[in-house]
């Protein structure tokens, strides 16, 4: 008997008609002798709900409120999830995340899961229960609800696989595994039978709309074995694994554009060492996640900084930044929206070379320009024009799978 922990995000809960589809599959799952615990997410659309009614409320609804109220979105997916499946004949009860101890920091809508106790899970599922857990919530050490942000959903997923040491974690989305780009984009994308961890992290952090990258996170510290299937169609979708040598004659898996970030730059700031140390630490102290970093080299005294943060933080970071313009004697801080990041992502860059330099040529024959460029081992981003976004995913897809 295997332990398999199922998620399944809004749109496949998007309706009762849905839930019951997904009711059937975990039948499947459970017939086939296996014990089984299901994560689901609110019904689709439904979280924007709850939180346009906080927003009539208040302008500015307290962040602690605002968990409270979207938290309970999930709680109606369980039910009617557990209800369809006593009806079809199979024991199912479902468990809020405070129910099932899934105990998180205080940082209301973007907590982190610290730890789940599983005696309450291992007990129904001792018990023959179909197992129905809330995503995306869990409980601070006051007892306060807390979320876990957007995607939070797949994070409980596999945080709740690894606890249990799951024989496998699968995450049924709208589409049927990660592709080589975003289909909708791309057309001839294709769709990859296995992908590394580091790979599938780099391309959710830069994008990717697949998995949340904290749930890939999970499973690579846990070695949790992740898929990713359709919750539609069946087949065999893409598997997320440790990375293997044959994986690095791959040059390149995927190409992935990032929409929802906004350039921030202070000039004229003293260009001494320190200066930077201030302004990130501020940044970090406000929880705000920065992603791409460019200082320029200093000039009579003065330099620049630019970086990345994600739009739903640029409320939080230009307080840190009119506080920072005072202290540093800044002459200027601006912010740019209009930019998008798309990133090339494969582990065979770690061992052939002229990526780069593909990439750069590429975009130069297309006449887009770098405003902004970030390496690691595995992936080369850079910044552009948003509404050059799509075209330069098309052109740098044609140039390493078309013409491969």
């Amino acid at each position: 008997m295997a332990l398999i922990v199922q998620k399944f995000g809004g749109t496949s809960v998007g309706n009762p008609e849905r839930i019951k589809n997904v009711a059937r599959k975990v039948i499947q799952e459970k017939l086939a002798g296996n014990q089984v615990v299901v994560v689901v997410s609110a019904m689709s659309g439904q979280t924007d709900q709850l939180i346009g009614l906080c927003k009539q409320m208040s302008d500015n609804p307290s962040k602690r409120e605002m968990d409270m109220m979207v938290s309970t979105g999930e709680q109606v997916t369980i039910a009617l999830l557990a209800i369809g499946l006593i009806d079809l004949g199979h024991d199912a009860i479902s468990y809020n995340g405070w129910q099932v101890g899934i105990r998180t920091t205080d940082e209301y809508s973007k907590a982190k899961i610290l730890d789940i106790d599983t005696k309450r899970i291992r007990e129904s599922l001792d018990e023959g229960k179909v197992v129905v857990v809330a995503g995306f919530q869990g409980i601070d050490h006051k007892g306060n609800i807390t979320t876990l942000g957007r995607g939070g959903s797949d994070t409980t997923a596999v945080a709740v696989a690894a606890a249990l040491r799951a024989d496998r974690c699968d995450i049924y989305t709208d589409v049927d595994g990660v592709y080589t780009a975003d289909p909708r984009v791309v057309p001839d994308a294709k769709r990859l039978d296995k992908i590394s961890h580091d790979e599938m992290l780099e391309l959710a952090s830069m994008g990717s709309k697949v998995l949340h990258d904290r749930s890939v996170i999970f499973a690579m510290k846990y070695n949790v074995p992740l898929r990713v299937v359709s919750s539609f169609d069946d087949g065999p979708g893409t598997l997320i694994v440790k990375e293997s040598s044959e994986m690095e004659d791959v040059l390149i898996s995927g190409i992935a554009k990032k929409d929802n970030e906004v350039r921030v730059n202070i000039a004229g700031i003293p260009d001494k060492p320190g200066v930077a140390s201030s302004i990130f630490k501020k940044l970090a102290d406000a929880n705000i996640n920065v992603n791409m970093i460019i200082q320029s080299v200093g000039f009579e005294g003065e330099s620049q900084i630019s970086f990345t943060v994600i739009n739903t933080d640029l409320d939080e970071a230009k307080k840190v930044m009119e506080t920072l313009q005072a202290e540093l004697g800044a002459k200027n801080v601006s912010y740019d929206a209009d930019i998008s990041i798309v990133s090339v992502v494969g582990v065979g860059m770690k061992v052939y070379s002229g990526v780069a330099a593909a990439v750069f040529d590429e975009l130069a024959k297309n006449s887009i320009n770098i405003e902004m460029i970030s390496t690691s081992e595995i992936k080369i981003s850079v910044v552009i024009r948003k509404n050059l976004a799509e075209k330069t995913v098309q052109a740098l897809h044609k140039r390493f799978f078309l013409n491969a």
